[in-house]
């Protein structure tokens, strides 16, 4: 046998251990592609996924109701809070004054309606005194005009005078005279009791226009001075702290900032491409960065951004350009997360984090739907502010009892509710 012949066996063996192991390259090709397409379209086709997400929460600013003098702030940065915490105290000095002062002036508001109603007894007496005096006048006057009408037929017969006659008419002259100003007299008496009456009329002295309004300035007052400690109105975590301890603020003075890390949600800035199969309340899964994968939050979208992050941006983006290039915009999307797991795992303001939304089942309004706006688990309320006005009231009556000359009743000397938020002047 020649090389030649013996050279060929080798060739057709090495041909056929190419052709195994391309055909093996493309039995494996296939399994990944396989494989591929099933990951694709039992998990990628219905998700749609970003690390653009960020944790946000509302950050309460705690500002100051009235001016005032700090003497003391009881919280720091990072200080964990309850709703309706004192959180900072104003020197209470001007407050308590000016309660005083209210009450003061309600008290010689109380006198000076009484004064009104004691006037009209006494303009009414005076009505009745200046209309026996009319009456009197009046019997005067007839008693002048006989005797005048007795004496003109004697002047004839010469029995009298015509002096004496002329003294009779002159009588009856002076009493009508005098019958005329008492009338005038009762006018002016019954002016002066209508207009009292006016002043009085259709109330009593506790519900009296003045007394009210008096009242009203105690209130404020006394509100002015429940203000002098600024509370906590949620629960959260004290961030931005710029108030100290001697400092002069004014009423609206931004203080501090509160951040209620219980109502935290997070934003994902999704491509416009991607939100086309996203529905309201589509079950969203997310992993934050700072407790890495083993830890899984629990979502749903509750509603899409007014506008992409460029259009809000400080400096929007100006393409009316020759050069201009298409950038896909991304769109936030709020996901509002679990109470639970978040009391399990707190997350912080600025957090990034990876969403995973569930777009398999294009059930629900679309995210375009504003009407469909789902609200929010947490009543975004508070209570710390509604100051209860028992005190108050309780201090009024007291002083409506004082300045009226009747004691207060038991239930009214006590100035203490139970349960209220109070600062004694």
């Amino acid at each position: 046998m020649s090389a030649k012949d013996s050279s060929a066996p080798e060739a057709v063996r090495g041909l056929s251990v190419r052709l195994r192991a391309l055909l093996a390259v493309l039995v494996l090709a296939a399994l990944a592609a396989g494989a591929w397409y099933v990951y694709w379209n039992g998990w990628l086709r219905g998700r749609e996924s970003t690390d653009n997400a960020y944790v946000q929460a509302p950050l309460v600013q705690i500002t100051a109701q009235q001016a005032g003098t700090v003497i003391a702030v009881q919280v720091d940065d990072t200080d964990v809070v309850k709703s309706g915490q004192v959180l900072v105290r104003l020197d209470s000095t001007d407050a308590s004054l000016a309660l005083q002062r209210a009450e003061a002036e309600l008290g010689r508001t109380v006198r000076e309606v009484r004064t009104l109603y004691a006037n009209n007894a006494a303009f009414a007496a005076s009505v009745r005194a200046r209309r026996s005096e009319v009456d009197r006048q009046q019997a005067a006057v007839n008693r002048a005009s006989d005797d005048l009408a007795r004496r003109r037929p004697l002047v004839a017969s010469g029995a009298i005078g015509a002096e004496e006659l002329r003294h009779a008419e002159a009588s009856l002259t002076s009493a009508r005279a005098e019958l005329a100003a008492a009338q005038g007299m009762l006018e002016t008496a019954r002016e002066q009791m209508a207009s009292n009456q006016v002043l009085t009329d259709g109330t009593d002295i506790q519900h009296h226009p003045s007394v009210q309004k008096a009242s009203a300035a105690v209130r404020e007052a006394w509100l002015a001075l429940q203000r002098i400690e600024i509370p906590a109105p949620v629960a959260g975590q004290v961030a931005r702290r710029t108030v100290q301890v001697g400092q002069r603020i004014a009423a609206g003075s931004s203080l501090m900032a509160i951040v209620p890390l219980g109502q935290v949600w997070v934003d994902a800035n999704f491509k416009e491409v991607q939100l086309r199969d996203m529905r309201i309340g589509q079950p969203v899964k997310l992993h934050a960065d700072l407790y890495g994968n083993k830890v899984e939050f629990d979502g749903r979208i509750a509603g899409l951004g007014a506008g992409t992050g460029a259009a809000f941006a400080v400096l929007p983006p100006q393409n009316a350009s020759g050069n201009w290039i298409k950038v896909v915009q991304r769109v936030p999307v709020r996901i509002e997360l679990d109470a639970a797991q978040l009391e399990r795992h707190p997350l912080r303001v600025g957090l990034s984090m990876e969403a995973t939304v569930d777009v398999s089942r294009p059930e629900g309004a679309s995210l375009t739907d504003t009407a469909a706006r789902t609200p929010p688990v947490r009543m975004r309320t508070t209570e710390v502010f509604d100051a209860s006005m028992q005190e108050a009231d309780a201090r009024i009556r007291r002083i409506l009892a004082q300045n009226m000359g009747r004691a207060p009743a038991p239930a009214e000397r006590s100035s203490d509710g139970p349960g209220a938020r109070r600062v004694k002047p």
